[in-house]
């Protein structure tokens, strides 16, 4: 006998049983994700002797993939298989973490193999995103997206409050290989939930033919102002101002001369609050807009320039949550306004541009906030970084406040006829 499952308002995503048994397996993989995040950190550290140039060199090779093949990520979204997609990509990326782990417990890991490794778990990513964001829809429909999204992130998040504070505390007891090897395991219950899922209850409308390729998502894009405005700030607010992992590992070998734990609690503090702001979101539906966005990105940005003048490891720590709700408020928005305002038939590839602005600015960023660190030390670099995010953000607004409302009609055909014809 089959019970339908009553659930309403911030939670009513969980009526659908797809999400019901894809919503526990992604909460063990982010907390597995956010374990070797913070693992992955600490080992550069330790092999480098705490280089910043090197730490943010990781994280470029690690997001390059994602520079390069998010477009097609999601030109593979509204073309295939998404479940099977995804399955593949969890499987690459969970035969990086093993082989990672593998090495660093049996203390043979070279730096160069971490290199490799980051780049591969990159290519995984830089497939899956795009795939994973367009595929919430089919899992949900239409009228839940907007709830999903809110959901995922605070999953995602919930993962981010877990998984730093326990990979520091096994780092501090074992060394850093047991992260690794955590996340090579969580990816295997997001591959038996995605085999788990009945496609006969997937939402997949009739779409508009189109041709497919990555050009025409560019240029549908650039033809919706209050799509790629949303795009600018991510690409602000996310190349420059979310490197939390970056500014928290330096700051706590560097200033406070903390070790691995504290650095796995920074992370846990950031996570308190993109938890709330994530959690949050769910309540601020009738209130996103465009506008709204932008804000977030000034308020964002100001939390990070206040973060780099912070005195003491206590008050550093209190300050992180409130940057971390910021930033999930405003990321939450972005990525829920450019799903639910793009029509089903291009999706996929405008969330490969979204996750191309996302994170791939990333492999420029990343070195460049190294090599600064370096040559300024962490609390300039970081004041820059916060500036930069609010200068882009305030000219924005400025440039695009009265550019922002959406057509009338937003289908694929309507839009990139409009195009053609101007």
């Amino acid at each position: 006998m089959r019970f339908k499952v009553k659930v309403d308002g911030n939670m009513r995503s969980f009526r659908h049983r797809n999400y019901r048994i894809l919503f526990p397996a992604n909460a063990v993989s982010n907390i597995g994700t956010w374990a070797q995040r913070v693992a992955q950190d600490w080992l550069v550290l330790e092999l480098t002797n705490n280089s910043g140039t090197y730490l943010g060199l990781v994280s470029a090779v690690q997001f390059l993939p994602i520079l390069l093949f998010s477009l097609h990520g999601g030109k593979f979204a509204d073309r295939f298989n998404k479940r099977k997609a995804l399955i593949l990509t969890n499987v690459l990326g969970g035969a990086s973490s093993l082989v990672l782990g593998i090495l660093v417990v049996t203390e043979s890991v070279l730096l160069w193999q971490v290199f490799v490794l980051a780049g591969v778990l990159g290519l995984s990513n830089a497939i899956d995103g795009p795939v994973r964001q367009s595929f919430t829809s089919e899992i949900v429909g239409p009228d839940d997206l907007a709830n999903a999204v809110s959901l995922n992130s605070a999953n995602f998040n919930a993962g981010r409050l877990i998984g730093p504070a326990v990979s520091g505390g096994l780092i501090a007891a074992f060394g850093t290989g047991p992260s690794f090897l955590i996340n090579a395991l969580s990816y295997l219950f997001v591959i038996a939930a995605l085999i788990k899922l009945n496609e006969k209850t997937f939402f997949r409308q009739d779409q508009e033919k189109s041709d497919g390729n990555i050009r025409e998502g560019i240029k549908y894009v650039k033809s919706r102002p209050d799509i790629y405005v949303v795009l600018l700030i991510v690409l602000f607010v996310s190349t420059f101002g979310l490197n939390f992992q970056i500014f928290n590992a330096l700051m706590a070998t560097k200033e406070f001369g903390l070790g691995p734990a504290s650095f796995g609690l920074m992370g846990t503090f950031v996570a308190i609050g993109s938890l709330t702001g994530a959690i949050g979101s769910a309540r601020l539906e009738r209130f996103r807009s465009t506008k709204f966005v932008i804000k977030g990105g000034i308020v964002f940005s100001t939390s990070i320039i206040i973060l780099s003048v912070l005195p003491t490891f206590t008050v550093y720590m209190i300050w992180l949550p409130i940057c971390g709700l910021s930033a999930l408020t405003t990321l939450v928005s972005a990525n829920s306004l450019v799903q639910t305002s793009s029509d089903t038939a291009i999706r996929g590839r405008v969330m490969g541009l979204y996750l191309l602005v996302f994170m791939g600015g990333a492999p420029f960023g990343s070195p460049l906030i190294g090599v600064t660190t370096e040559l300024i030390g962490i609390r300039p670099t970081i004041t820059i970084c916060g500036t930069i995010s609010l200068v882009a953000s305030i000219l924005v607004w400025f440039i695009y406040k009265n550019r922002v409302t959406p057509p009338a009609d937003i289908s694929v055909a309507a839009v990139l006829k409009s195009v053609n014809r101007n």
